[in-house]
């Protein structure tokens, strides 16, 4: 099977702005370490150029990562690895993937070079029997992984894996998957979906203060909504929002990281709102913590 024919392009030319104005970010997350329970952490990524620059959004990212005990590994389900079945990258010296196009020669020469973690992507094989996990040696770390893992973890020390998305299942497959794959918190693992719940670049305005669409920020407070009062199941069935969801979700690519988050939420965690805010009309930069 051709792996890299299923990396994203559709990004393209668009989104060619940055993340400029951003603000809360909860000042506070609670310690951990390897020995507890690790959070899992969904992150609104935005545009490629965010590797790029020193702005709210990313010295927010950096605070994240100084205030979390070093994990064992972290695990990244991204919205930029779609597949046809499961799979989980076992590589071992995993490349900064570039999948995306029309942007600055400056963006093309990040380097993101942490290790791949070929021990816990084959502990994630074992963690669910009810879902076949294919290993996959080739898979890098693509703009959803690295353009985060940057500034929270600038050093790369961290081994660094990614789960990808098996694009032919239904939301609820992913949501019970993430359920499957919560124990590797318990094992050190710092579990990180990354994509953005509304998400429609064919209605995006370039102009970085535009005034969201009434539908992008109707789908942004309802699920804002449902997560805090962990009505997941609403939330797996999101197509029932009718014009609004076709418009905030016309492809469920970066809202399926979302479901592996929600997932992982065991009994007595917690759900905080880390940050909010409508890019360019059309894209939610939502981000939350669980745990």
């Amino acid at each position: 099977m051709q792996r890299k024919q299923f990396i994203q392009l559709s990004l393209g030319g668009l989104f060619m702005t940055t993340v400029q104005k951003l603000s809360g970010w909860e000042r506070s997350l609670d310690n951990t370490s390897v020995e507890q329970t690790q959070p899992v952490l969904f992150i609104g990524h935005g545009s490629p150029m965010n590797a790029l620059y020193d702005n709210n959004f990313t010295r927010g990212l950096a605070k994240i990562g100084s205030e979390l005990a070093t994990p064992k590994a972290i695990m990244v389900v991204s919205a930029h690895w779609l597949t046809r079945g499961t799979y989980v990258a076992t590589t071992t010296k995993p490349e900064t993937i570039y999948d995306f196009g029309g942007f600055p020669e400056e963006l093309f020469q990040v380097k993101y070079p942490a290790s791949g973690s070929p021990e816990m992507a084959k502990q994630t094989i074992k963690e669910t029997t009810s879902v076949k996990i294919l290993e996959d040696a080739e898979w890098g770390l693509d703009h959803g992984a690295w353009t985060v893992l940057k500034h929270m973890f600038p050093m790369a020390n961290i081994p660094v894996y990614q789960l990808s998305i098996d694009y032919t299942q239904p939301a609820q497959y992913h949501y019970e998957l993430g359920k499957h794959l919560a124990g590797l918190r318990k094992k050190g693992v710092l579990i990180i979906g990354s994509g953005n719940i509304v998400h429609n670049l064919s209605q995006i305005n370039f102009n970085l203060s535009a005034n969201p669409f009434d539908w992008a920020l109707e789908f942004d407070s309802w699920s804002k909504e449902k997560l805090l009062s962990y009505s997941f199941n609403d939330l797996i069935n999101y197509t029932n929002l009718g014009k609004v969801a076709q418009l905030a979700v016309p492809t469920n690519d970066h809202y399926l990281p979302m479901l592996y988050c929600i997932g992982m939420k065991q009994p007595n965690d917690s759900l905080k709102m880390l940050y909010e805010e409508i890019q360019h009309g059309s894209i939610s930069m939502r981000c939350f913590k669980i745990g």
